[in-house]
């Protein structure tokens, strides 16, 4: 989408940065990767789905800790963006801020990389965790697992330890009871609604000397939301994101490398109707009534 005249700071897999007067502007796209690629199909509605999520956390959890959003609507946005109508419901205004060089990984169930770590060593992220226990079950306490970017791009699993060498240890205990305390608040809420949040990845920056959440919070990207109805122990449940996506990929034998293959009409569609319903379950509303 060309945006002209904006000054683009930074174009992401799935989202833009651009800086505008002393803040940013996030605009989230309707691209989708897979597998760390972009592929070439796009998912109609994904990033207003995703901005709308974020800018709902956002607003839900500010009594836990204050974070880096402005303005989400779009008939507040200053009247240079207005000219944009793309922007509408898929971008937000933030405040800059010093970035944490940390990941914030809350878990609450056993699944994916952890899950595999366990079953060869009994931990999760180094953390020791209680025997027999199964495929996708529910931890007594959720577990913070920190991580930091390698040069690669690849997310490296760092113990908390390391964490306090990097960001300090008074800083360090606090965005890890703050990622604890954003994950309960969560996980209350929306298993309500049907969905349960198994894990999910928080960042942090500073402003001012302060600490806020940052980025997205508690999408569909960043977290692995499951359907209650769903949910069998010993089973991986199916997820409101890219499942869709990755299971044609996976069944086509595509090598993982770009350029990747377009995504056939129904791959599309069913993939957008699931991220629609992680947005209705969670807010009570479609995407038009969320105002």
């Amino acid at each position: 989408m060309d945006l002209n005249g904006l000054n683009l700071v930074k174009k992401g897999k799935v989202r833009d940065v651009y800086s505008y007067e002393n803040n940013l502007l996030f605009v989230a796209t309707d691209r989708i990767s897979a597998f760390d690629v972009v592929l070439n199909s796009e998912i109609p509605d994904k990033g207003k789905v995703l901005n709308l999520i974020s800018a709902f956390w956002f607003e839900k959890t500010n009594h836990i800790v204050k974070n880096h959003m402005v303005e989400w609507r779009f008939e507040n946005f200053p009247e240079r963006l207005k000219q944009f109508e793309y922007l509408k419901n898929r971008s937000m205004i933030v405040k800059k801020a010093d970035v944490l060089p940390v990941e914030c990984i809350v878990r609450g169930y056993l699944v994916g990389s952890g899950y595999k770590e366990y079953l060869k060593q009994g931990t999760v992220c180094g953390i020791k965790l209680p025997e027999r226990l199964n495929l996708a079950s529910k931890l007594d306490e959720p577990i913070f697992t920190p991580s930091t970017k390698a040069d690669d791009g690849h997310d490296e699993n760092i113990s908390f330890e390391k964490m306090k060498d990097i960001a300090g240890k008074e800083l360090a205990e606090k965005v890890r009871d703050v990622s604890l305390s954003l994950y309960e608040f969560a996980y209350n809420y929306a298993i309500k609604r049907g969905i349960i949040i198994a894990d999910t990845k928080f960042e942090f920056g500073l402003i001012d000397g302060e600490l806020v959440l940052i980025d997205e919070a508690l999408t569909p990207d960043s977290s692995r939301f499951w359907p209650v109805d769903g949910y069998m122990e010993g089973e991986n449940p199916p997820s409101f994101d890219k499942q869709y996506v990755r299971d044609y990929l996976e069944d086509i034998k595509w090598d993982k490398k770009s350029p990747a293959p377009s995504l056939p009409d129904n791959v599309i569609r069913k993939t957008r109707e699931k991220y629609l319903e992680a947005f209705y379950k969670l807010t009570g509303k479609t995407l038009g009534e969320f105002v």
